[in-house]
């Protein structure tokens, strides 16, 4: 059974995300992006779980299903913030459970530790070595994943709090740790230049803060498997059944590239070298992105495949082609009629990025959106990097069939879709 799965989100109860996430709304674009498994996020948050309780399905399968039998598996996020070796460290982990029981038993251990019912990605200020083993103590069927694992600020491997390897990290508890989430800013092919990954399975999430097209969805993992809980972490743990993950550009993550956005300052990494990580206007330190992180920890050279990699293919967001090509905000009215005009006639946003044919999205659309979904999955589309909190932005060439961007366009929080209006255009759905 082929399973599109993003497994990590946010609730309404995290910081910086949108107040209306609810499982409805994640349930509704989950099915528009084409996903057939979703984590519920915020597990640990007491409102968030009261209400997965209430509103979804449990059986022994150990996933979840709404009345309208969309799939959820219960998720959370932790943040650790502890000092080791005489460094702060700053560590998100994702967290996945089989059951309401387990994800109880999870909250009652952390409120030893803290408080859990201010924010759904709680914070602690113990190590992660002490958390899986905390977590392993209540279930060994618990999954411990390194959330994006090389964002400078709060990761494994970021350049401001982390570490450099997985063994530094959580150290006789690395024996639980099986997978790495790669993040927006780096994709599988970068983190095979590391040796140490190799025994690592590469997730890729979505990290949602909202349930908008262009947020949820834009990383996934794809699996071939029955749907039980107990099916999705062996593929996790042994990548049975695991066919491939979907990928953003790594240039498109808001962290790739070296820089400081206040100066709007975007170095690659020879370069900041040279000017020794500080910023040439303001002479701060620059942030430090993840392509110059792997560079600092990698032992192979571009190109290497280990055997038993999982293969991914690289997409674009389709409401961010659109933005671009029609000069608007991915949330504008204008964006929102093309895109349900192709949802509406293939199905899902992922069949119009990964299985339309050229010629008939031509036939629903300006022919330049199709050239440019087709040029998008076949990778011939060049991104203008991000950095230090900056997305980065596909630039389609300048010919007949494309329209330059320029400039980064920017969601208005007032406008058509954050009114919740994107929902005038939905005929299918």
């Amino acid at each position: 059974m082929k399973i599109i799965a993003d497994l990590q989100v946010h609730s309404r109860f995290s910081r910086a995300t949108s107040n209306e996430i609810n499982l409805s709304n994640l349930e509704k674009y989950a099915r528009i992006k084409g996903l057939s498994l979703l984590g519920t996020g915020d597990i640990t948050h007491p409102l968030w779980l009261k209400e997965l309780k209430n509103e979804l399905i449990e059986d022994d399968s150990g996933i979840l299903t709404t009345k309208s039998g969309f799939n959820f598996v219960l998720q959370g996020e932790v943040s650790n913030i502890y000092t080791q070796d005489g460094k702060q460290r700053r560590v998100h982990t994702v967290i996945l459970a089989k059951s309401f029981d387990v994800a109880e038993q999870i909250q009652d251990a952390l409120k030893k530790k803290g408080r859990i019912d201010y924010d759904g990605r709680p914070i602690f200020g113990f190590s992660c070595c002490e958390l899986v083993e905390m977590l392993k103590r209540i279930d060994e069927n618990i999954e411990i994943i390194p959330a994006h694992a090389w964002t400078p600020w709060f990761s494994l491997f970021g350049s401001m709090s982390g570490f450099d390897s997985v063994e530094d990290c959580f150290k006789e508890q690395t024996k639980h740790i099986y997978a790495i989430e790669t993040g927006l800013s780096s994709n599988p092919e970068m983190n095979w230049r590391l040796s140490q990954l190799d025994k690592y399975t590469l997730i890729s999430n979505s990290d949602a803060h909202s349930f908008w097209p262009w947020r949820l969805g834009r990383e996934a993992n794809v699996f071939d498997i029955n749907l039980t809980y107990e099916s999705l972490i062996n593929a996790i743990r042994k990548k049975k059944g695991f066919l491939y993950t979907l990928e953003v550009d790594p240039n498109y993550g808001k962290y790739h590239l070296d820089g400081h956005r206040a100066c709007d300052i975007c170095m690659e990494p020879k370069d900041s070298l040279k000017n020794k990580n500080i910023c040439p206007k303001c002479k701060r330190s620059l942030t430090i992105g993840v392509l110059h992180r792997m560079e600092q920890l990698a032992d192979r050279e571009e190109g290497f495949i280990p055997k038993d990699a999982i293969e991914f293919k690289s997409l674009i967001p389709l409401s961010e082609i659109l933005s671009v090509l029609l000069n608007s905000s991915p949330a504008s009215k204008k964006v929102w009629q093309e895109y349900y005009k192709l949802v509406n006639n293939f199905g899902s946003e992922l069949n119009v990025l990964l299985e339309a044919e050229k010629e008939s999205i031509a036939k629903v659309c300006d022919e330049k959106i199709a050239n440019a979904i087709v040029a998008v999955r076949e990778g011939k589309v060049k991104i203008k990097a991000g950095y230090d909190g900056v997305y980065g932005q596909p630039v389609f060439e300048e010919d007949k069939n494309y329209k330059v961007a320029n400039e980064k366009i920017k969601s208005n929080k007032k406008s058509i879709a954050q009114k919740g209006l994107g929902d005038f255009f939905i005929q299918k759905f």
